[in-house]
């Protein structure tokens, strides 16, 4: 009979002897070829078969429900994975359990037989060939993530509702800008439209101003003009002394109450006070008190004739250039009088005494 390994099943070989079949037949030729695939299991004293073949024992009735735990840990797993895949976006929930479910697996694990012992499973798996180790995770399966294809990291809600955020506030933020920048525009260009308006206002009302000055301008130099000619032809011009009077005694009239024998005047009664006027343009000469004349002011002409206004209650301008029209002073009652009046003479170039009333009359002055 040929050898075989210790271990392995016994082959067709094995057991033929001169040619013949084990037990004188051929039933064992038909059966060799399963039974060489079947595990053998030799006792522990006789290598050889014994009599028949020879199955290797069934499996207790422990190690089933060890491989049945070992299932409904698997379904469980499998069952957790996919509540938790489905839950991915939901907040875990705490699952209170007396003893992990890790450690039970982990247990029940340690005291099952190796993979290569079990009775038709250790043929399956070649000699270089070692089952990977078991991996067991003490992570309960509430904690357990789901996970997805290596080069594709996991979606976290958390993540996109924090990138959303983002986006929505960088919109509003970029909204907001615009918004601003926009109303800057705006109240730039407000603000050169009001400074414009204010320009033109502005050289509006400059050119009003300066059109107001160049007119006033032109007023007051046609007032000054209109005044100058006004003097001028004042000047040249002769003026009754009173504006009101009454003419008492004329030149020439004789009488003891003269000192010559005669009226050497014209004289214009009056109210004390009343304003003496200049009859012409003319120089003061003399202004003060002269005897008899009372207070006197002669105004001396520009052709030399003298004009005397005498009996003044007072002199207003002793001195000086006077004009036709100044008042030089006032009516009263000083010197040899009666009563309050104006006494007037007329002392030509020459020294000649004349008639007040013809000279006047001859300067257009109505008395």
């Amino acid at each position: 009979m040929a050898s075989h390994r210790p271990g392995s099943a016994p082959t067709y070989d094995d057991y033929a002897y001169d040619g013949e079949s084990y037990n004188g037949d051929d039933s064992f030729a038909a059966d060799a070829d399963t039974w060489a695939r079947e595990e053998w299991a030799p006792g522990q004293d006789d290598p050889r078969p014994s009599r028949g073949r020879r199955r290797a024992p069934k499996p207790s009735r422990g190690s089933m429900a060890r491989s049945g735990a070992v299932l409904g840990v698997g379904v469980i797993a499998a069952v957790g994975a996919s509540s938790m895949a489905q839950a991915q976006d939901k907040p875990p929930v705490a699952i209170s359990l007396p003893e992990p479910v890790s450690d039970v697996a982990a247990g029940i694990s340690d005291n099952l037989p190796d993979a290569g012992s079990l009775p038709g499973v250790g043929g399956l798996l070649g000699d270089d060939e070692a089952p990977e180790p078991t991996t067991h995770t003490s992570t309960p399966f509430t904690q357990a993530s789901m996970t997805t294809d290596e080069d594709e990291a996991p979606v976290d809600s958390g993540e996109a509702l924090r990138a959303r955020i983002l986006e929505q506030a960088e919109q509003q933020q970029a909204e907001a800008e615009a918004a601003e920048l926009a109303a800057l525009e705006q109240a730039a260009a407000e603000k050169a439209a009001a400074e414009a308006e204010k320009a033109k206002a502005d050289a509006l009302a400059e050119q009003k101003r300066i059109e107001e000055e160049a007119r006033k301008k032109a007023e007051a130099e046609a007032a000054a003009k209109a005044e100058a000619e006004r003097l001028a032809k004042l000047a040249a011009s002769y003026l009754n002394p009173l504006a009101s009077y009454t003419i008492t005694s004329t030149f020439g009239q004789a009488g003891d109450m003269w000192a010559s024998g005669y009226h050497t005047g014209l004289d214009f009664a009056a109210p004390t006070g009343t304003p003496i006027r200049n009859i012409h343009t003319g120089t003061i000469t003399s202004a003060g008190w002269n005897g008899s004349y009372g207070y006197q002011i002669i105004v001396t002409l520009d052709d030399g004739t003298e004009l005397w206004y005498n009996h003044c209650s007072s002199i207003l301008i002793t001195s000086g250039k006077v004009t036709t029209g100044d008042v030089i002073g006032r009516v009263g009652a000083t010197g040899n009088v009666t009563g309050p009046h104006l006494h007037l003479e007329v002392h030509l170039p020459d020294g000649t005494n004349t008639d007040p009333m013809p000279w006047l009359r001859n300067h257009g002055i109505t008395v």
